[in-house]
């Protein structure tokens, strides 16, 4: 699970031929000149042999930008003559060789004149790049092996000469996008979200986003982004007009991987992002979301809702334990920074909060920031809506429980209950849920109502889109032969 962090290299252009200072003159009239012709024109004085030759300042190319193709173009040389020479004889005189246009749009030097003796050397371009802050965490469970995007980046352009980069002057300012297109909802959605700095008490700090949740000044962001900072930290919250608020901590759920900010000094007329309707969304629905990728605040990117119900175990990068959802998938680019970001559906109300992205590698605390392959996961908004209600309200979180212990392991055909629990617990919590509907150390919960479970986070992962009291019907496997019992959902308070 890695990727360069790239920096802007400078590719030199090939330098241009030298320019001769005067045109070649032919030794003798070609044939086909009849005798008493005009004269050949004089040749001008020959150069000297150590007469400085043109250069063509090398150009830079930043990477990360269209490459800079300096347009090639011919200026023939046209000596006058006193009289055109007749009917068959086009090859008289010869052009001199083509001068292709300076690398920076300037034209060359005309025949004859006098060239630079010491041309000005190219300026050296600074090289920019972004240079990663914080460390890499990866997903570790359910066989989703990835890294979350809450990292940072900066970018030195400031120390930056001579850009190519021309801005538009005349675009009129009140050009407005149509509601319905991509352009429109970013607009109304920026201004809305939040890009979130997180500096912890040993002064290292992480970058990600979040976004207006209600006008009283509640953020609603990921669990990870503030986690560094949640106890001994600062936290700041940066619109997208460049306005900067302090904020703390209402609440964060490590296994949801949700958190809560509230913003200190709230201004008036915030203006909540609409909540949409997870459970609706159809695989192939068009995605939008904003985040700040590698610390690049106000990025909008766009794609699709290409699966549902995808089981997701993600680390917080601060300690071992896990966090599951059953994710929205997108193939909209999410990198580190979207974390905690808005995912829009295509009328701009939130369907998810991007959390997570998968990576080409396992990769680990300390290894390189992985980017986006277009495998990024949301947590489904209906399920972050229920969490932040009860973080507002509470400061902790509430999670359903079946009341028993199920093992982590991939491929084991469903939930297998534990022998034992954690502290050698019973696995099977007396008079709990499960224990009242039947089931036992050993059984395999392959079903969780209508959805097949794969594994123990995937029931986890489904279990946590309910509510404490709902009523659920479980498929298990016990000696080889299928059964089904229905369990009202128990309640667990706070993280532990």
């Amino acid at each position: 699970m890695s990727t360069e962090n790239e920096g802007n290299e400078g590719t030199a252009v090939p330098s241009v031929p030298s320019v001769p200072s005067a045109p070649p003159v032919p030794a003798a009239a070609p044939e086909g000149i009849p005798q008493g012709g005009p004269p050949a024109p004089e040749a001008p004085p020959a150069a000297p042999a150590d007469a400085p030759t043109a250069q063509v300042p090398a150009a830079t190319h930043q990477e990360g930008a269209e490459p800079y193709a300096a347009a090639h173009e011919e200026y023939p040389y046209a000596p006058p003559s006193p009289q055109q020479p007749p009917a068959g004889s086009a090859a008289w005189p010869p052009p001199p060789p083509a001068i292709p246009s300076y690398a920076d749009g300037g034209s060359p030097p005309a025949w004859g004149a006098p060239v630079p003796s010491e041309p000005e050397p190219p300026r050296k371009r600074r090289a920019s790049g972004l240079v990663a802050a914080v460390a890499v965490a990866a997903l570790v469970a359910g066989g989703v092996g990835g890294a979350l995007g809450y990292w940072a980046a900066d970018s030195n352009d400031s120390g930056s000469s001579g850009s190519t980069t021309v801005a538009a002057s005349n675009s009129p300012k009140d050009f407005k996008r149509d509601a319905g297109t991509v352009a429109g909802v970013a607009a109304s959605a920026l201004p809305s979200v939040v890009t979130i700095d997180a500096q912890s008490g040993d002064g290292e700090g992480g970058t990600g986003t979040g976004f207006v949740y209600d006008k009283e000044g509640h953020i609603l962001t990921n669990n990870h982004v503030v986690a560094s900072a949640a106890d001994s930290g600062q936290l700041t919250a940066t619109f997208s007009n460049g306005k900067k608020y302090d904020a703390e901590v209402v609440g964060r759920a490590q296994g949801y991987d949700v958190a809560v900010l509230k913003l200190k000094d709230a201004p008036d007329g915030l203006t909540p992002l609409a909540l949409g309707d997870s459970d609706k969304v159809a695989v192939g629905d068009s995605t939008i979301a904003i985040g700040a990728p590698f610390g690049l605040s106000n990025t909008v990117t766009t794609g699709i809702i290409s699966a549902k119900d995808r089981p997701v175990a993600s680390g917080d990068g601060s300690s071992n334990k896990n966090s599951y959802m059953s994710a929205l998938q997108t193939d909209a680019s999410i990198n580190p920074g979207n974390s905690g970001g808005p995912l829009l559906d295509a009328g701009g109300a939130v369907i998810g909060i991007n959390s997570a992205i998968q990576s080409t590698s396992g990769g680990g605390v300390g290894q390189s920031q992985a980017g986006s392959i277009g495998l990024g996961f949301a947590i489904p908004v209906n399920q972050a809506k229920n969490v932040a209600e009860q973080l507002i309200k509470t400061g902790q979180p509430v999670y359903p429980v079946i009341g028993a212990t199920v093992t982590m392991e991939e491929k084991t055909g469903g939930a297998v209950i534990s022998e034992e629990g954690a502290g050698g617990t019973p696995a099977v919590t007396p008079d709990g849920p499960a224990a009242k509907a039947g089931l036992k150390a050993g059984d395999v919960i392959t079903k969780f109502n209508d959805t097949a479970v794969e594994s123990g986070p995937t029931l986890i992962g489904e279990i946590w889109t309910h509510k404490p009291g709902d009523k659920v019907t479980l498929t298990y496997k016990r000696d080889g032969k299928s059964a089904t019992a229905e369990l009202t959902l128990g309640e667990r308070k706070g993280d532990s």
